[in-house]
């Protein structure tokens, strides 16, 4: 799913190109996509583009009358910008919405077509699509120690509840907690000061450094391979290779359709955390450690 820095990188791209633009038209190729009746959403055409935001882990597109596009990409949701009035080919392509300058094109990969589009109204429009979650380069130690702290949860699902913090998912949560060098398991009611220092520091460098990053890519040209898994992430995605800081392999936590990527020797104190399916599996054979990790490789 697109997060944080991809949007930012989305909306990069998309200023030049739409700002002060007038919505010629938008073609659905999917009635699915859209999840609201009213306003209408042949109300957006002909109306110029004032002003991009993100909500969240939404696009919101801002055009005269206060009306609001808001696109949520989803997991397998993607943005092209194509040629003017572009064909929708194929069942991939969901949207178009056409400007004197080209199309924005909406695609998702996938049977389970779960990106949507909603028309909203104004400032209490985008709030009812806010989930809430703080937003980090406005927060400080504090605000930031206290949202997460909202309840005791591990570090990675506090950090992937956008109600609790804005636009982190599986990928970007990964990084943070590698960099802050803390478990993804670890409990916020547990955390000493010094680790929330840590953790704080470590998301605001993380969402900076891939934001700085990909907006200079999408300045250089449309973000047309939006990923989460980037070839210059320290372990997300890396499961097996070597870390970055010590060496160590990078070990991972199976769940549902995500997985945790992390690196047992920067931590958690070289304990191998327990993935739901295999440590069933194995039960006491399970590893614990790096070392008995290894002695089972070798049987």
């Amino acid at each position: 799913m697109p997060e944080l820095p991809d949007i930012a990188a989305y909306i990069t791209a998309l200023e030049p190109r739409i700002l002060a633009q007038p919505v010629e038209r938008v073609r659905l190729a999917s009635p699915f996509l859209l999840r609201t009746a009213q306003p209408p959403i042949t109300n957006v055409q002909g109306r110029v583009v004032r002003e991009l935001r993100r909500i969240g882990k939404r696009i919101a597109i801002g055009v005269q009358g206060d009306l609001w596009l808001v696109l949520h990409l989803m997991i397998a949701g993607r943005l092209h910008w194509r040629h003017p009035k572009a064909m929708l080919v194929g069942r991939r392509s969901l949207a178009a919405f056409d400007f004197p300058s080209g199309s924005l094109v909406l695609t998702e990969a996938g049977t389970k077509h779960r990106a949507s589009l909603s028309v909203l109204t104004g400032e209490d429009g985008l709030h009812s699509v806010d989930p809430g979650g703080i937003e980090i380069f406005k927060s400080d130690l504090c605000s930031f120690c206290e949202a997460l702290r909202a309840e005791n949860r591990t570090l990675k699902r506090a950090l992937t509840d956008p109600r609790l913090v804005s636009g982190i998912g599986n990928a970007y949560s990964d990084e943070i907690l590698h960099a802050a060098q803390l478990s993804p398991i670890a409990l916020t009611h547990k955390l000493e000061p010094h680790e929330w220092e840590r953790l704080f520091a470590a998301t605001r460098h993380t969402l900076g450094l891939w934001i700085d990053r990909l907006r200079a890519e999408a300045q250089a040209g449309f973000p047309e391979k939006v990923t989460a898994f980037r070839k210059e992430m320290a372990v997300h995605g890396r499961y097996g290779e070597p870390c970055l800081r010590c060496g160590e392999r990078i070990q991972r936590i199976l769940y549902a359709d995500n997985e945790t990527n992390y690196c047992a020797r920067c931590q958690t104190g070289g304990k191998v955390l327990a993935d739901r399916g295999l440590s069933r599996l194995l039960r006491s054979d399970w590893p614990r450690t790096l070392e008995e990790l290894e002695a089972l490789k070798r049987r």
